[in-house]
Formats: C-alpha cells, sequence, structure tokens
C-alpha cells in the first residue's frame, strides 16, 4: 500500500510541477503584436528604430530595425534632454543646494534689470516663465549656432526677449526656462553644465554613451545625444524612485516633485503637437495622473522622433528611439504602440 501511495503522489507532484511551469509560460507577455506594429511601421519611424521594454528589474523586450542600429547607437534626442536637464537640477534641490522657489535673480541678477526678478527656478522647469517664445522647431534648434556660450543666450533671454504673461500663469514650451535653470548651475557651482551632467546623471547611471557636448553653446533643452540603452538607464531610475543599481541618485521627494501636475489645461498657450492633450510636471509631460495630480504615466518626447516613457501603474518604463528628422507627427504611432504594450502588463492602479 506505501508503494502505490509513493507512486500517486509522484505521479501528482509530477503533474503538479507541470502546472506551475505552463503557469508561469502562460504569465509572460506576448509581444507579437508589437513586434508586427513596429514592422508595419518602420517606414514612417525613418527605417532606424529601436524599442525597449523594462520591467522588474530586466530588459523583458529589445527590437531593433535598420542596418547597424540598435540599443548602442548615437543619436540626438532634442526634448527628451529636458528630462535629464530637470534631474541635474533636482539633485542639487535633494543637497538643499537650491530651492524650487528660488527666484533665478538670485543668481542671474540681469532678470531684474529686465523686469523679470520674480521667475523661479520652478517656473523654468514647469515652462511658465511667462517669456515670449517661438515654438520649437529644427529651423530655431539650428539658430542656437550664433551662441558661444550658455551665457551669452540666457543673457538675451533676460535682456531681448518679452514678458508676455505674470510668471507661474501661463505655459509655453520652448527651450527658455529649463536653459536658464541650466546657467543657474553653471553660475552657482562656478563649473560647466556639461560637467555637471557628467557627474551627476550620466556617470552614475552609466551613460557612458550620452553627452551635451558642443561646438557652440551647450543646450539644456535639446541637445543632448544619447542611445536606446542609455536612456533606458535613466528611464529605470525614474520608475525605480531615484535608485539605479542599489545607488540613490533621486531622492523620491524629487522624482515626486517632477511628476507632479503643474499646469491646467487653460494655462497651456502653446504645446508641441507631439504633447497636446497632456499637462506637465517640471522637465516632463504628465500623460495620465491620479485625483492627487501625480503623475501616473511620464513621457519627455522629443522633435526627431524618440518617445521616452515611464508608467507606473503597470510598473514598466519604455523607450522608441529612433534617427533622423521624423517631426513630432508619430505621436498616434506610439501611443498605439503603447496600448499593445498595457494589454500584457497588468495595472496596480485603481
Amino acid at each position: 500500500m506505501s508503494v502505490k501511495t509513493s507512486e500517486i503522489c509522484g505521479k501528482v507532484s509530477t503533474v503538479f510541477i507541470f502546472l506551475l511551469f505552463f503557469q508561469v509560460a502562460m504569465a509572460q507577455p506576448d509581444f507579437s503584436e508589437l513586434d508586427h506594429k513596429l514592422e508595419a511601421s518602420k517606414k514612417e519611424l525613418g527605417g532606424q528604430v529601436v524599442a525597449l521594454i523594462y520591467k522588474d528589474g530586466k530588459i523583458i523586450y529589445q527590437k531593433a530595425i535598420g542596418a547597424d542600429f540598435n540599443l548602442k547607437t548615437q543619436a540626438p534626442i532634442a526634448s527628451c534632454s529636458k528630462w535629464l536637464t530637470a534631474a541635474l537640477v533636482m539633485s542639487f534641490v535633494d543637497q538643499g543646494k537650491l530651492s524650487l522657489d528660488d527666484k533665478v535673480s538670485k543668481y542671474l541678477p540681469i532678470f531684474t534689470k529686465y523686469s523679470k526678478g520674480y521667475i523661479t527656478i520652478k517656473d523654468c522647469l514647469a515652462h511658465l516663465t511667462g517669456i515670449e517664445s517661438e515654438p520649437i522647431r529644427l529651423l530655431s534648434i539650428m539658430g542656437r549656432k550664433k551662441y558661444a556660450s550658455l551665457e551669452e543666450e540666457v543673457n538675451d533671454f533676460a535682456s531681448k526677449q518679452e514678458i508676455e504673461s505674470n510668471p507661474g500663469l501661463s505655459f509655453r514650451y520652448s527651450n527658455i526656462g529649463l536653459n536658464i535653470a541650466g546657467r543657474v548651475l553653471e553660475v552657482l557651482t562656478r563649473r560647466s553644465f556639461e560637467q555637471l551632467m557628467q557627474e551627476r546623471i550620466t556617470r552614475p547611471l552609466m551613460m557612458r554613451n550620452t553627452s551635451f557636448s558642443s561646438f557652440s553653446a551647450v543646450n539644456p533643452s535639446g541637445g543632448a545625444i544619447s542611445t536606446a540603452g542609455d536612456y533606458m538607464n535613466f528611464l529605470s531610475m525614474i520608475l525605480n524612485k531615484g535608485m539605479f543599481n542599489g545607488k540613490r541618485i533621486l531622492s523620491e521627494k524629487a522624482i515626486a516633485d517632477m511628476q507632479t501636475v503643474r499646469t491646467t489645461p487653460a494655462m497651456i498657450k502653446y504645446a508641441p503637437k507631439a504633447a497636446q492633450g497632456y499637462n506637465y510636471g517640471l522637465g516632463e509631460w504628465i500623460l495620465e495622473a491620479d485625483e492627487n495630480g501625480q503623475g501616473t504615466v511620464v513621457a519627455s518626447p522629443g522633435l526627431l522622433g524618440t518617445w521616452p516613457m515611464v508608467d507606473h501603474c503597470r510598473g514598466y518604463a519604455c523607450i522608441f528611439f529612433t534617427k533622423g528628422l521624423l517631426g513630432e507627427e508619430r505621436k498616434e504611432i506610439y501611443m498605439d504602440m503603447k496600448r499593445s504594450i498595457d494589454a500584457q502588463l497588468a495595472s496596480n492602479c485603481k
């Protein structure tokens, strides 16, 4: 009897183990639909794109399209740079060396001289300076080459650009606010923006192929080059509330401050096509938020087509990294791809 009982138990155990493996296999996300959509859209995406999805401490999806284009290929990332710059500013806020409520005139007296003394660091990171600006276009990016330094450009913002509204009231997406904030850091530390970015963000995050180096004025708002792999390191830090490889890069409060909604639809006087309909935090767009105004899905799309996103509800970060002059009309393509991802990853939000 004991032998038969042992045989039965052995068979039951074998079946149980098989069912466990079957359950685990069934739980794996199926990104075949995302594969299909990427292939179908490759022409619209310029024929070169890398897609990465990170969750639970590892890359769970990776696809590269295009000859010699992979997660280590460098390309300009345009306004995706703003997220990096906002994080750099927040590293100083974490240390108490800077406050979001500090007036930029505390560090750049020229702003007081031209009646712009009430603009705060927070206004700069949220595009609420009130300073007139033109929409960000390729021609306007090229026009920056006339500046030899960030100091020269920011002094022009103070002395030559008009105030269209009081600070904190109207949102106009531009390169103005983040570049002012970048210049404040240079004055505060007597170090170059590029040095500070390397020391506090790119080097700790092992972003070895990411740089803001330029032959003309450094551009904190849109001048970075990076890779899909590098930028995913940054996104994983954002997803993990400031932690990367067991090391704290930013505080949880800094991440929360960056992802707090700072605008209302009525405040938004100009937004690029890629972000119309969304609100803004500090250096990043809030695609979805909870009832407390805390971002649950955040992003920082660039004019050249790269889209980095973090979805806190589903616990993942993703990036669609492109190379070329794609413009900002790819929003619907990326949002459709995100829907395919979301269908495979359960939400923890109510």
